[in-house]
């Protein structure tokens, strides 16, 4: 089986665990010091595998871009996410919020890249995001997230950070579709580290205690996402449509969902299991061969 076929699934599978990962760190570290040392690890692991891979570095106007991407598509997306929920954004308001980002993705690309959607590539993302309103319904409904005006600040950060993974995506699409992948990465992490390593010298006092979970979870954060998870990422962008590839963030929800019913016992309610069917059949409508990329090109 092709990459290009196993991409999707082994993205999605990889990514997901990303919540249970910070939910780990933050037992263990701040979160910006937590994410300069993941960024800073990555940066060094990519570095390794270029220089004995002998990979072709890009020239300076596209390193810069390279490192002027990842600052919007790793640092201040995920420093916003974090900081967001570690200040009072409940979880299945900050999935709400993510699962914004493919279709402010969508709505964006036909000014940005010029990429347009077929009608059912539409109807697929609107799809998703109603079904992971459904799939975290109960969530949203718990008294305890009724009143968020304490939170007015961080939910801001947290609509911020989702327009930066955005706008971080489709400059990736518009000006990063040459040169070696894991060269760009490695800039891109330089670019993420150039945003939270500030941030947790001004903000935090470098808190990571050295656990045995937090060594655990930074190697997996380095190796399993970083490389694993975000190469795979920018491959399927490249490969694709932008759209298409951010729609597998519908699919983040209900596989957490499921890892966390395998790993900590937590129910699978019937909201979840009905939205989870609307998701992935969303994601299959967005991502499909579209007919008309099949046939014949008229006369």
């Amino acid at each position: 089986m092709s990459l290009d076929r196993l991409a999707p699934a082994v993205f999605v599978l990889l990514w997901s665990t990303g919540w249970v990962v910070a939910k780990y760190a933050s037992l263990h570290s701040e979160p910006f010091t937590f994410l300069s040392i993941r960024y800073a690890l990555s940066a060094a692991a990519f570095l390794a595998l270029c220089l004995v891979v002998q990979a072709q570095w890009p020239s300076r106007g596209t390193a810069l871009r390279a490192v002027y991407s990842g600052f919007f598509l790793h640092g201040f997306y995920l420093a916003g996410l974090w900081w967001a929920i570690a200040n009072g954004v409940p979880a299945g308001i900050s999935g709400i919020i993510a699962a914004l980002q493919p279709l402010l993705t969508a709505i964006a690309a036909p000014f940005l890249i010029g990429e347009r959607l077929q009608q059912a590539q539409k109807l697929g993302l609107a799809l998703g995001f109603i079904g992971i309103a459904i799939a975290i319904s109960p969530k949203l409904l718990d008294p305890a997230t009724a009143d968020l005006t304490h939170a007015a600040l961080p939910l801001a950060i947290n609509l911020v950070a989702m327009a930066s993974v955005t706008y971080g995506t489709l400059y990736q699409k518009k000006y990063l579709q040459s040169g070696d992948l894991r060269t760009i990465a490695t800039l891109q992490y330089i670019g993420a580290l150039i945003l939270t390593l500030p941030l947790s010298l001004i903000f935090e006092h470098q808190h990571f205690d050295g656990a045995a979970q937090a060594y655990g979870a930074l190697a997996w954060s380095v190796f399993g996402l970083s490389m694993g998870g975000v190469g795979l990422l920018l491959y399927l962008i490249r490969r694709g449509q932008v759209s298409r590839a951010a729609s597998l963030i519908y699919l983040m929800p209900p596989v957490v969902a499921l890892e966390a019913f395998i790993a900590f016992g937590e129910p699978l309610t019937l909201p979840l299991i009905v939205g989870t069917v609307v998701v992935v059949t969303g994601v299959y409508l967005t991502n499909r061969k579209a007919f008309s990329e099949h046939r014949p090109a008229e006369a």
